[in-house]
């Protein structure tokens, strides 16, 4: 009986590495689905044709209308565009959708940032950080503010963390930082 066994279990083994060796089929995607359009859509994106890829996450939205990810490439679209309402529009929407989704936090604070309304950016940035702590450039930017607003105490313990976290701050901006917070608080931020 175990060498009956033994053979059975060789037998597997060599049909799951058979198996194993067998190239794995693409199944192409229907030409009308909302993947097609996000991967047309993507690819336009990419190339710097905006405008195509709004229409192209336009269709994948109206195929799959709760299509999260289409909505923030479509805002990302936008906000190359200028379209910085439009743009505003598509992160909101992707953050109802998933609550949770901390570049469509970023990418919303940074547009905000763009527009001039520092307060709304300042918030974005932060939610972002609540859901990834890790979220390196949205420490720079929330610090930047920061500094805009003459917050310096905020704005170092942003761009000391953004630092630690791998973000690659301009040195003319840290020598200004430290500057402002040298000449407000009397010593070094360190």
């Amino acid at each position: 009986m175990p060498g009956r066994q033994i053979i059975l279990w060789v037998l597997i083994f060599l049909l799951m590495g058979c198996a194993a060796k067998k190239p794995v089929e693409k199944v192409p995607l229907p030409a009308d689905s909302a993947e097609t359009y996000f991967n047309r859509a993507v690819d336009a994106s990419q190339k710097g044709d905006f405008k195509k890829a709004v229409s192209d996450f336009d269709r994948a939205i109206d195929v799959k209308p709760n299509f999260v990810v289409a909505y923030l490439n479509r805002g990302y679209s936008y906000s190359r565009m200028g379209e910085s309402e439009k743009a505003i529009s598509d992160y909101t929407r992707a953050i109802e959708l998933n609550p949770r989704y901390a570049i469509a936090y970023y990418n919303r604070g940074f547009v905000y940032r763009r527009m001039g309304e520092y307060d709304r950016a300042v918030l974005d940035f932060t939610k972002a950080i609540e859901i990834d702590p890790k979220y390196a450039s949205a420490y720079y930017y929330r610090g930047h503010l920061y500094y805009g607003s003459r917050e310096y105490e905020k704005a170092w313990e942003d761009i000391r963390k953004a630092r630690s976290l791998g973000y690659k701050v301009p040195s003319e901006f840290l020598k200004n930082l430290k500057e402002a917070y040298e000449k407000e608080k009397g010593i070094s931020p360190n």
